[in-house]
Formats: structure tokens, sequence, C-alpha cells
């Protein structure tokens, strides 16, 4: 855990199983919790972490939640809980825009299978939360109601694409949201607002009534404060629970970030101390820079199909470096995807046979904290570099490969929030999460480096 940010609401204070056991006997209700959170996102309306904040919708199912609870039906830790939703995610009844003036009055009239599942579990929607447009940017700054700032600093992004729900739950207006993850969008701006946030392995949350960025890349995933409150929510979208696995002995293979991308050194240094715990080894990844690329040049084709009519019909809704960069994606050949698709099989093949070394492997989440708001640029090292390659330079590799991938709070550079990145095989979300846990529990605090 890092320092609250500046004004931090109610929920930054609280953990889920705190508020459950609360819940449970009596010392507060889900209307209490449910009026907390709308307060608190009144109050912090400036961070523009909400698209739609629906107040008759989250007190009806606070009431559900407390007349169940009270009749004796459990549903579980979430059970009369707030949270968040990203605004590319179906709500039935409740405007789902996508950032974009294509869908500015969209109602969806069923539920993405993700959001029934919380509901299942009694979790109250408190509201849609701000998404750069159609997912598509790791920056945040880009949609149809504006930038998302960064809770830890006012002229920050708060990075995307799940801006909002990083920063409702860095904020302390919800204790939990879900978020979409393609190359990073879910981990970068869990980096830069200081939370937990998983990657799930490909396919592990269903996708229905998701708006997809790239089908063969795109992941739903869970956001909160802490490791135990992400498990929580984890739990709820895979609609099953099981013992934490022990990992007190667990190796870890630290992969070197500038062999993939310049980082700011006070970075890497936070990342790597908060592995102290754990036995830890330096290990090479060959080509995994490359795989940015490969990213690229698969992620193209698919985003530039599903765009193509929207674009030819009216280009004029997109905003402007939106439309720019789906143009550019269909410059992308069958001939880049091939090879894209063969350099992945490769990388596959070396990343499978580390995991007979290690079982998590870890790295920064991102190279640098959170870049000043419309910022396409930035001198890191001296050097300038592209803000959006830059964020996703750490993070996109691990979703070509598919693999399950969490970021956690490694302290604070200059007060604002370094990530720390640990990747797993396939089907290993409860491993990262405990490991997280773990490394929260153990690793004291970094302070605030200059």
């Amino acid at each position: 855990m890092i320092g609250l940010p500046p004004e931090a609401g109610w929920f930054a204070r609280h953990t889920v199983a705190e508020l459950a056991d609360a819940l449970r006997d009596g010392r507060t209700f889900p209307g209490e919790l449910a009026e907390r959170s709308l307060a608190e996102a009144a109050r912090l309306q400036a961070l523009n972490a909400f698209v739609t904040v629906d107040g008759p919708g989250a007190r009806a199912a606070a009431e559900r939640a407390g007349r169940e609870l009270a009749a004796g039906v459990d549903r579980g830790p979430l059970h009369g809980i707030p949270i968040a939703v990203k605004d590319v995610v179906d709500t039935a009844g409740l405007r789902t825009t996508m950032g974009s003036r294509h869908h500015a009055d969209r109602v969806p009239e069923h539920d993405a299978e993700c959001v029934r599942r919380l509901r299942a579990a009694g979790a109250v929607i408190v509201g849609k939360t701000t998404t750069h447009e159609f997912a598509f940017g790791p920056t945040g700054d880009r949609s149809l109601n504006g930038a998302t700032r960064n809770p830890y600093g006012d002229g920050r992004l708060a990075g995307g694409s799940s801006s909002g729900s990083a920063a409702a739950v860095a904020a302390g207006i919800v204790p939990l949201a879900v978020g979409t993850d393609t190359g990073g969008s879910v981990r970068i701006p869990a980096a830069c607002c200081g939370i937990v946030g998983l990657k799930p392995t490909l396919g592990a949350v269903p996708s229905d009534g998701v708006f997809p960025v790239s089908a063969s890349l795109d992941t739903v995933g869970p956001m909160a404060r802490t490791a135990g409150d992400c498990l929580l929510l984890w739990d709820a979208l895979v609609g099953r629970d099981a013992p934490a696995p022990d990992v007190s002995a667990a190796r870890v293979g630290w992969v070197a970030p500038d062999a993939v991308h310049p980082v700011d050194p006070r970075v890497a240094a936070a990342a790597r101390a908060m592995l102290e715990p754990l036995p830890v080894r330096d290990v090479a990844v060959p080509d995994l820079a490359r795989l940015r690329w490969a990213y690229t040049a698969i992620q193209s084709g698919e985003v530039q199909r599903l765009h193509a009519g929207r674009m030819a019909a009216a280009p004029e809704l997109y905003d402007a470096e939106v439309l720019a960069r789906l143009r550019a994606a269909g410059r992308i050949t069958a001939e880049d995807t091939a090879t894209a698709r063969e350099l992945r099989e490769r990388v596959r093949r070396a990343v499978t046979a580390l995991f007979g070394r290690f079982e998590i492997l870890a790295m920064p989440t991102v190279p640098v904290v959170a870049p000043p708001l419309g910022a396409r640029t930035l001198a890191l090292n001296g050097t300038p570099v592209d803000v959006r390659a830059a964020l996703l330079a750490y993070t996109s590799p691990w979703s070509v490969l598919g693999l399950p991938a969490a970021s956690l709070p490694a302290g604070l550079v200059d007060g604002l929030p370094a990530g720390l990145q640990l990747v797993a095989r396939p089907g290993a979300e409860r491993l990262l999460l405990a490991a997280a846990g773990r490394l929260a529990k153990t690793t004291s605090t970094t302070p605030s480096q200059s």
C-alpha cells in the first residue's frame, strides 16, 4: 500500500472485507454505503472518473441487498458493496457510451455477462466510469466526457483506457471497479493511480456484452486498492473461489526493463525493491521488445475492421487523435500480422520454458510515473520518448502472449505512484494476487523519491 491521495474519499480507508463484516454485524447497511459512494462521486466530480452516476439504480440495488441480508440471504463478500463499471461494458437500462459521440445516448437492453455475475453476487453498481474513446488508447484523456484526472496529481494522466475505474478506486469513491485490458488498459491506470489491477488469462472472464477493441486480445479485469479486495472481485467475476496458494517460496524472474524500453531508474528501483521478500533472479526473454510491435500488428487489423463502417459514415464523430490512430491501423498488412503471429509463438515457447524455473516473472508496469495531461512526448533520461509507446511498452507483450498479469503499487516517485507488474502462466490469477498481497504486507512503503 502507498499513502492516500489528496482529498481521498471514505472508501480509501476501508477494505471490502472490513465492510462485509460491518454489514453482517449491523454496524453499517448497504444503503449507507451506497449513499457514501454517491456523495464521494459528487464531491470528487472534478476527477471526471464517471460518465454516469446512477443514484436511483444504486439506491434500489442497495435496498434490495439490505432486505436480503436481513432475511438471511447472503450472496457472498460483495453483497451490498458499491462498485463501478467501465463504460464499454453493457448495463441494462443504464447508458453505455464507449466514450464516443457515436454512442452518446446508447442504453443497452441487457447486462454484459460480467455485470450479470456482479449483480448475482449482490454488488451495487453506482455508475459507469470514463474510458478512452472506444477503449483505444493508454492515456485516458480522449473521451466524450473529457480527460480523467489522476487523484495523486491534478495535472497528471490517470492512464488508460480504464482511466475512470482506476481513479474512482484510488480516490476512494468506490472500493472496487471493473475495467478491460487489451494491451494494458487495466494495468497502466492501476500503476498510474497506485492501485491493484489484474489482466486475466485470455478467455477467463466472458466478454459477452463488452465492446471489443481486439477480440483476440481483450480481457475483463478487476481493480481494487488491495490485492485481497481484488481477489474478492475476481472470485465474483469467475464465479468460484479456492484456497489462496502458498507463495512464500515463489521463485521470481526479474525481466530487465531497459532491455524492452528506456525506464526511469527510480521507477525500476522502486519496483525491484518490492520483490525483496521473495527469491529473485535476473532473466532474459528473447525478442520481448519486439512483441510491442507484434501487439500493434495483431490488434490493428481487428480494430480497423471493427470501425471501418463508422469511419466511412461519420468520421467527424471520432476524437481526431483516435481517428488518426484508427486510420494508421489500416496500414498494417496481412504479412505484418502473419510475421507477428510467428514471433508470438517463438517468444511463447521461451516464456513457457522460463515458467519451468520460475512461478512469476516481474518488471515495472510502466517505465514512468503518470505523465502530464495531454502530453504525447516526455523526456526520459534526457531523451524524448513517445508517451503512448512508453505506457504500453511493458504491458502489451504479455497481452500478446495471453498471460495473466497484475499491477500493484510500488511506492511513490516524486509523489506519484510507481507500479510493479507480476506475470504468471495461464490460469494462475490467484497466484498473482496472493503474491501481490504478500509483497504488500511484507514490504514497507517505499518513501517518496526525488
